[in-house]
């Protein structure tokens, strides 16, 4: 395995990092027999960062992920998320003092723990001041519920607001061929603050897995299947939006010669992209059974060159993929 320094924080993590949202019920059924075998295999080979949410099936992934992780809670990295899907707020937002006190407490009892290693806001709330939620999360800390604390799709001027009145230690964004939003703001920042970077979406929500095809459906379980949902704001529209999954699936298939050169599968090449910016602490990837973290390993230990980083450029531009997508991540 790869480790890398996690910002400021003194924390070593591995370069792939184990993303629980697939489990939380939202990506289709998952077999749990199958993940609670991922888990130790991940550990086993070295993947010492795990992140979840409260919003990942409001807690069913930190359950599921508690129960997998066992006896092993001490060698991992423990990221765990709060501040959105409750439905008594009107944008189902919440970032106040009485949340987040709440929300750590439920956190640490489904976790089976006293303790995560990162906690972060997982959507900014606009209507809660942000010195109100940076002085609760100053005092979780205080209190040894959390080391660090860090936010999650916020945009530069949020992050910095929340800067002045005390520090970040982790982002988590998303980060991947088809998006590549943050690398004109957010990264070149938090390269000079010396943020700890989580990438979330490693392999496009599935796209740069290699195993889609055009006409393609999803079961109804899974929010790539709504299009009025999750599928319409722009993090994920140009994705899977009508007018573009057919031209993302026709520029994977060109990917795959290129990850053939290095004697790789696609999912590892694109993921090896991701881990091309040293910005990047862990790639984060949905491992949904023991065999697809063994195949992802294959990331780890060789580079890309620059001119297949600059062949990957050219194939998605010949298909017209939008890996820009103009606005923030939710407009």
């Amino acid at each position: 395995m790869e480790y890398r320094q996690f910002g400021q924080t003194g924390l070593t993590i591995s370069a792939i990092g184990f993303g629980c949202w697939e489990i939380g019920g939202t990506y289709g059924r998952i077999d749990e027999d199958h993940f609670r075998r991922a888990v130790p295999q991940a550990i086993e080979s070295g993947i010492n960062c795990f992140d979840t949410a409260e919003a990942y099936g409001m807690g069913v992934s930190e359950e599921a992920l508690a129960r997998a992780l066992g006896s092993r809670r001490s060698d991992v990295c423990l990221v765990t998320k709060f501040g959105v899907g409750y439905d008594d707020r009107t944008n189902r937002r919440d970032s106040s003092r009485a949340r987040i006190m709440a929300s750590i407490e439920n956190s640490l009892r489904r976790l089976r723990t006293d303790h995560v290693e990162v906690y972060l806001v997982h959507w900014p709330d606009p209507l809660t001041p942000a010195e109100e939620t940076m002085r609760a999360l100053d005092d979780i800390v205080r209190q040894g519920k959390a080391r660090f604390i860090g936010v999650s799709n916020f945009r530069l001027a949020q992050i910095e607001a929340c800067m002045r009145l005390r520090r970040i230690d982790v982002v988590q964004y998303a980060w991947n061929m088809f998006d590549r939003r943050m690398q004109t703001e957010i990264f070149p920042y938090c390269a000079t603050q010396q943020l700890g970077v989580m990438a979330y979406g490693s392999l496009a929500y599935g796209m740069l897995s290699g195993t889609f095809h055009s006409n393609m459906s999803f079961d109804e379980s899974d929010w790539r299947s709504k299009s009025g949902n999750l599928g319409s704001i722009n993090l994920f529209r140009t994705l899977f939006g009508p007018e573009h999954f057919p031209r993302n699936i026709a520029a994977v298939e060109d990917l795959r010669p290129l990850a053939a050169k290095y004697g790789k599968s696609l999912p590892q090449f694109a993921l090896r992209w991701t881990l091309s910016n040293p910005v990047v602490g862990t790639a984060l990837v949905g491992f949904r059974t023991p065999a697809e973290v063994t195949e992802n390993l294959g990331a780890i230990g060789w580079e890309i060159s620059a001119a297949d980083m600059a062949e990957v450029d050219a194939i998605l531009a010949r298909h017209g993929c939008v890996t820009m997508p103009p606005g923030w991540l939710e407009d």
